[in-house]
């Protein structure tokens, strides 16, 4: 007779999925866009929106 406890199964591994994720919605398609402005802008905030999104060769 064996006094060790019969080792637990191990976990199920996840499911592979072969859907198309180009059918799939991206925050992409739900978020602001770079060309969307805010209504009644100023110039202040016009300065730091393009301070805030410039890019990283443009300093």
């Amino acid at each position: 007779m064996s006094t060790t406890p019969d080792p637990e199964p191990p976990a199920p591994r996840p499911a592979l999925v072969f859907d198309d994720p180009l059918d799939q919605q991206s925050s992409d398609d739900t978020d602001r866009g770079w060309g969307e402005r805010p209504e009644g802008g100023d110039s202040a905030a016009d300065l730091k929106r393009f301070l805030d999104e410039k890019p990283p060769h443009h300093l």
